[in-house]
């Protein structure tokens, strides 16, 4: 029986199989790096839309090319591996970016969003009633450092020591600038509801998930280029 046989499908169950599925795949069980994909692949198309835009795709792809080269050397866990995959498609993202603006463009860069943070306070809340297009281009309008904070602790779930590794920078300033990013947009959609009531669509499937409470361990994400 091979491991992937092992290993539930639908969500590739919990973390343990996750872990286990990220073993095989780095001695190359190629059902297991399905099932990995299919863990990541949501987190990191949400990241990397809101750093792009409609040129997510593109980054991701680019992205998965250097993990599936540079997965056999790669060292930790599940949660080192999603920060790891986090930083290699953040670098992605920063190319492609920076070869857009070499280029004439109708579009402002999205070079705006860059920093992570915030720890499961209830300001996670303000993204619960908002479908997630809506969400991301509300954290989208955020300063630099708040957007990223928050795109990787909410969008990514990554935890603050991760999110730190991926934006070098300390565990406590991701936290303040994910919590600063939180509030500021649960105050938008407070004063979006008071001006017009209504205007806020009910949650759908795809909405975005609180953030991640904090545990120590590494990421596996040093290094990353």
């Amino acid at each position: 029986m091979t491991h992937v046989t092992r290993v539930r499908q639908e969500g590739a169950g919990g973390e343990d199989d996750l872990d286990r599925a990220l073993r095989a795949a780095q001695q190359g069980d190629e059902g297991s790096f399905r099932v990995l994909y299919r863990d990541v692949q949501p987190r990191l198309i949400r990241f990397a839309g809101a750093l792009v835009g409609a040129d997510a795709e593109d980054v991701t792809s680019e992205a998965w090319l250097q993990i599936a080269r540079d997965l056999p050397a790669f060292r930790g866990d599940i949660d080192g591996f999603r920060g790891w995959t986090a930083t290699i498609t953040r670098h992605r993202a920063l190319d492609h970016l920076r070869r857009r603006s070499r280029r004439p463009a109708a579009d402002a860069p999205a070079e705006e969003l860059l920093t992570l943070a915030a720890p499961a306070d209830t300001e996670a809340l303000a993204l619960d009633g908002i479908a997630t297009e809506d969400a991301l281009r509300l954290i989208a309008g955020l300063p630099r450092d708040q957007a990223e904070a928050v795109l990787l602790r909410v969008v990514v779930g990554l935890d603050a020591k991760s999110a730190g590794k991926v934006l070098g920078k300390r565990p406590g300033a991701v936290r303040t600038a994910a919590h600063r990013g939180l509030r500021r947009l649960s105050e938008r959609l407070a004063g979006s509801a008071g001006a017009v009531s209504g205007t806020v669509p009910a949650p759908q499937a795809g909405s975005l998930p609180a953030a991640r409470s904090d545990k120590s361990g590494g990421t596996g994400a040093e290094g990353v280029r």
